[in-house]
């Protein structure tokens, strides 16, 4: 196991497509209730969805899952969600904002908006983690989180449901960990559990 010099981390930032519902449920429902970084996702969704997703995984999961709100300050033991057809991004002081500018790589919400914003704000004290899902949203993002110096995690290409969103990052960067689905949750339990 890779040590990460003993630094607290302050966000994770997920990005996840096809096979979304499925590898959220698993990565998510095994993390403990009182999991204490704050955890905001983009999953591809139809533009008409509602919050069921949030509704669904809140139920399925001990740790607490919603839908990101406006101006909502991140706080910890929580999940956000970015809602259907907006783009959810990290402002200055751990807040959110919720933008209707046009769709990036495809997709409103785009992982690599929310990847970007949140590699501004946190720096070293993320991690990025790409799961299953189709195109290469996130690649880029991912690459950012890299390089200002926090860590990347990927899903292991072949064991992701849709291998293409985790094949295009493992392209353009060299993740600091490459895992099957079912070990992701225990990396981030282990990183949460550093130290500075």
């Amino acid at each position: 196991m890779q040590r990460n010099n003993c630094r607290q981390f302050k966000a994770i930032v997920i990005g996840v497509s096809t096979g979304g519902v499925s590898a959220l449920t698993q990565l998510l429902g095994a993390l403990p209730a009182d999991f204490p970084i704050p955890i905001l996702i983009v999953c591809h969704i139809t533009p008409d969805s509602d919050d069921g997703l949030a509704k669904l995984l809140n139920t399925l999961c001990t740790i607490r899952v919603r839908e990101a709100d406006e101006q909502e300050t991140i706080t910890s033991d929580t999940v956000y969600l970015a809602p259907a057809n907006y783009h959810l991004l990290v402002e200055r002081g751990g807040i959110l904002a919720l933008s209707i500018d046009p769709p990036v790589n495809f997709a409103r919400p785009s992982v690599d908006v929310l990847f970007e914003s949140a590699a501004e704000v946190y720096g070293t004290e993320l991690i990025g983690v790409i799961l299953t899902g189709a195109g290469s949203d996130g690649s880029k993002g991912l690459l950012k989180i890299k390089n200002n110096g926090g860590v990347a995690v990927v899903q292991d290409p072949t064991d992701a449901e849709m291998n293409s969103m985790p094949g295009s990052a493992l392209r353009l960067l060299n993740a600091d960990h490459v895992v099957r689905l079912k070990e992701i949750s225990g990396l981030l339990v282990r990183l949460a559990g550093d130290k500075p």
